[in-house]
């Protein structure tokens, strides 16, 4: 794992779990998410945000947020892009139908060519 630039697993193993100063930075990152995302959605009666690939995913981790990215285009140099559907927990059903709605309106994904 050390040539693969895994060290982070590496120091994880030699942990014995979680302390209090890993306990405090979770309480920090509940409060950040209450106060951020979660309120945002609420108070502004959302069903997702969208952003571009998985540019909100650290966001969305911290509190176990679902989120599913479909294909949205190709960049000039043929670089496949997507947009992330997230929402709060419990709107897997409607983020699965917005995917959907999107992949089936926009045909935005191609097969995929291995050119030599």
């Amino acid at each position: 794992m050390k040539e693969n630039g895994q060290t982070v697993f590496l120091v994880a193993e030699n942990t014995t779990g979680i302390g209090a100063s890993e306990r405090e930075a979770i309480s920090q990152l509940n409060k950040l998410s209450a106060n951020g995302l979660k309120k945002l959605m609420r108070e502004h009666e959302l069903d997702a945000i969208v952003t571009p690939n998985n540019a909100a995913s650290s966001v969305l981790a911290i509190d176990g947020l679902p989120a599913i990215t479909v294909p949205a285009g190709y960049g000039k140099l043929g670089v496949p892009f997507g947009l992330c559907f997230s929402g709060l927990r419990g709107y897997e059903p409607r983020l699965i139908e917005m995917a959907y709605a999107f992949e089936h309106v926009t045909m935005a994904r191609k097969m995929p060519t291995f050119l030599p």
